[in-house]
């Protein structure tokens, strides 16, 4: 009697309100998991300031507007985040839960899940390193004579000015301060060198800790041999494809959305300093990646047929009024792709170490590069990943974008509330989304 009555309350159970709400529990739990990364990263920031930032992430557009609808993104955000502050805890058997419930309500999160694993090892690798480093430091000058110690006395003394003054490093900044363009920061092969080292002597701990995220990967590559692709449902619609231009527009996306941190006189001016202070090497790589792009848009610029025929989605008129408004057109935003990943590259390699930033960026190509659609909704994760890692410290910089998106929220609500349309082919009522 107790199971009949609760089949027949099912309906009432899922019904569309109480299943939206899901995403406004969701909204808030996303809103403190950011605000505990925020200040796990930035220990310095006050409570304040970071329950500041953790607001205007959470009025990010696509977030914001995906919260009200029945949609998969808020859930997965959640756990994502979830997943990567569990592994910034060291919590990696956690972190590995977190990240298979990620992967069962999107596939592809099956990337950032091992992206996650990926920060750890760097983590623990790394700061293993700097440990032995120091204890080395430490154990060496007690064989030696008292000659010798005593003549090291005078340089400590000296050394103890020096640090008063702020000319040593101590050893404590938490990243990288250097421009990833600047010679001055520790190199990408010797970073790579340390980890792979360090992970030789630590193999077993290693093993340990992140044994669970092996188990899950190796699930789930038996789950794709078993279903024949990584996609649920339409499999023909979402068929894998070498969408390079992808990631370009992503770049472009997400500096607009922190306009005021990367398009700004001063970030221009430290972005060109970097390239003239390293040049001829640095103009080389610009010229790499303006060809790359122009490679990308003319030969990897897919226009999917769901992109060409369904005009409720906004990437549908950007598509026709921008990208392919004139044949030139998507050339001609090819600087203006370049321009982005070099900032994104230049805020992000003040403050992490260059093997971060690969792994971010290969992360983010293996999500975007495989997906034939445009979709803005796929941009949500690496984006709030990059925000969050991007250290932005300006009140002036958060209230801006905070009013950028607030203003944006307004316009596609109000698309949504009071401009339907309706199909001649199909019966029904149609909203603008994004």
């Amino acid at each position: 009697m107790i199971f009949t009555r609760a089949i027949a309350s099912f309906p009432d159970i899922c019904s569309p309100e109480i299943l939206r709400s899901v995403n406004g529990v969701l909204a808030v739990i996303c809103s403190v998991l950011v605000y505990e990364i925020m200040t796990l990263l930035r220990p310095g920031v006050n409570d304040r300031n970071a329950t500041a930032c953790a607001v205007v992430l959470a009025s990010y557009p696509l977030q914001w507007f995906f919260t009200f609808l029945y949609y998969t993104d808020a859930a997965s955000l959640t756990l994502v985040l979830a997943t990567y502050l569990a592994c910034l805890k060291k919590r990696y058997w956690i972190s590995a839960l977190m990240g298979a419930l990620s992967v069962i309500v999107r596939q592809t999160n099956i990337v950032w899940m091992l992206f996650a694993a990926c920060t750890g090892i760097i983590d623990i690798t790394l700061l293993s390193g700097k440990c032995r480093v120091k204890v080395a430091d430490i154990d060496g000058p007690i064989n030696v004579s008292s000659q010798l110690i005593r003549k090291n006395s005078n340089i400590s003394s000296n050394l103890r000015r020096r640090k008063n003054n702020g000319a040593v490093d101590t050893g404590e900044n938490v990243g990288p301060t250097a421009n990833i363009f600047s010679s001055e920061m520790p190199g990408l092969l010797d970073e790579i060198k340390a980890i792979l080292s360090t992970s030789w002597h630590m193999k077993w701990e290693i093993l340990v800790h992140f044994v669970p995220f092996l188990m899950i990967l190796m699930a789930f590559i038996a789950f794709i041999r078993w279903n024949g692709s990584i996609v649920l449902g339409a499999k023909d619609a979402h068929t894998v494809s070498p969408h390079f231009a992808q990631v370009m527009y992503f770049g472009l996306v997400s500096t607009l959305a922190m306009a005021p941190v990367h398009f700004s006189w001063g970030q221009a001016a430290r972005i060109f300093r970097s390239l003239w202070r390293n040049k001829p090497l640095s103009f080389l790589q610009v010229l790499i990646a303006i060809c790359a792009g122009f490679l990308s848009v003319h030969f990897f610029s897919i226009a999917h047929p769901y992109l060409l025929a369904d005009n409720r989605h906004y990437p549908f008129y950007l598509w026709r009024k921008v990208i392919n408004a004139h044949w030139s057109m998507r050339y001609l935003l090819v600087p203006l792709y370049a321009y982005s990943w070099l900032s994104i590259f230049s805020v992000l390699g003040r403050f992490q170490k260059r093997i971060w930033i690969v792994a971010y960026f290969l992360a983010t190509a293996a999500i975007l590069v495989p997906a034939p659609l445009i979709e803005f909704r796929y941009y949500t994760v690496p984006f709030y990943l990059l925000m969050l890692h991007s250290n932005v410290t300006d009140s002036r910089s958060w209230f801006l974008m905070g009013f950028l998106y607030v203003m944006t929220n307004i316009f596609t609500m109000s698309m949504f509330l009071f401009r339907p349309f309706q199909w001649n082919h199909e019966p029904g009522i149609q909203r603008f989304i994004w």
